[in-house]
């Protein structure tokens, strides 16, 4: 048996790796690649089949945030020319979410910027999620509005949130690293909260910060402990503007063992492939639906995803189903056929 299978029968059991093998599946080689994938495709499949699960963003208030987490191109200080606007109304947001339900999405996420939502600010996303609940009863509703004062996660509760979000972003002892105005313990008491309060928790990470694999295995195992039921993989989006603008360390393959790494230590929680796959997966994003059960259909906060449709030809493509649908594998292509009509034999230039 080689490590990779004990691993995976490992995790199959839900039994936490060593620190060890989760750092052995960040330092694999290329040659190793595939049998990484593998290997982590049986866990996968073991607890979620074939089937991908599509969560859709409406950012509900871009911009203009106080803090200053280095990643992001709504932090204080960013000179990211991106959107800009204030809470939208509740028809907006709910014909925002609407459209993402329209295009598969199983769940909606709402998401505001700023360290944390006044008792107004959750006056009026509890009325907006309300009002969308009623409209959508089978549609799950993930709030991410940043840190959590008392009350306010079973507020969100009561007017019939699904989840909570807030990523733990980096390891503990990298934090201070990318961020300045709130801390580590701060992220993970709001978590806590949301549990508390019946929410489902759901926190991930970024990589590309400039971590260290032990950073990123701290992290994975910090989320463990945490018992999410959905653990977001962002993939750093630098942007101009923001001070990691010049962070370029991710290649296809290092996403794909990271991701790996946190499916053996989190098997049986929904591993949500998310922002940053089109910019550093690339042409391997295919590969990563053997490891990841769930994908963003669309657009991000503040960057463009590729097409929705695009999305659901990969996945079916790739031989998987989308959740609460029928369809299967992709079927024949005709539109795809074209007649050659440039290069040998013609006064067009040849497709090089």
């Amino acid at each position: 048996m080689t490590w990779l299978e004990s691993l995976a029968d490992k995790s199959l059991a839900c039994e936490l790796p060593t620190r060890e093998e989760a750092l052995a599946v960040l330092g694999s080689g290329d040659d190793e690649l595939m049998d990484v994938v593998a290997a982590a495709f049986r866990v996968r499949r073991e607890f979620f089949g074939r089937r991908v699960k599509l969560n859709y963003l409406v950012n509900v208030k871009s911009g203009l945030c106080p803090e200053d987490c280095f990643y992001c191109s709504q932090r204080s200080g960013s000179a990211a020319d991106v959107l800009k606007y204030t809470w939208l109304k509740a028809d907006e947001v709910i014909a925002s979410a609407e459209a993402g339900v329209a295009g598969g999405a199983r769940r909606v996420c709402l998401v505001a910027s700023g360290r944390g939502p006044t008792d107004r600010d959750i006056d009026r996303v509890a009325g907006t999620i309300a009002a969308f609940k009623e409209r959508n009863p089978d549609v799950e509703v993930c709030a991410c509005l940043g840190l959590l004062s008392d009350g306010q996660a079973d507020r969100l509760a009561a007017a019939g949130t699904t989840a909570y979000n807030h990523n733990l972003n980096t390891s503990g002892g990298h934090y201070a690293d990318i961020c300045t105005t709130h801390e580590y313990a701060d992220r993970v008491s709001t978590v806590e909260a949301a549990k508390q309060a019946g929410l489902s928790p759901c926190s991930g990470l970024i990589a590309g910060l400039g971590e260290t694999d032990e950073d990123l295995v701290d992290v994975a195992f910090a989320l463990r402990a945490l018992s999410p039921d959905s653990v977001p993989v962002n993939f750093l989006i630098p942007f101009e503007g923001t001070p990691l603008a010049g962070q370029w360390q991710l290649t296809p393959q290092r996403c794909l063992r990271i991701l790996a790494m946190v499916r053996f230590v989190n098997p049986d929680a929904e591993v949500r492939l998310a922002g940053g796959r089109e910019i550093h997966l690339r042409t391997l994003q295919p590969l990563a639906l053997h490891v990841v059960n769930s994908i963003f259909l669309g657009d991000y906060l503040t960057s463009e995803g590729q097409p929705g449709a695009a999305d659901l030809a990969m996945i079916a493509d790739a031989g998987f189903t989308v959740e609460g649908t029928e369809t299967g594998p992709a079927g024949p292509h005709p539109d795809l056929v074209h007649v050659r009509r440039r290069g040998a034999g013609t006064a067009l230039p040849a497709n090089t």
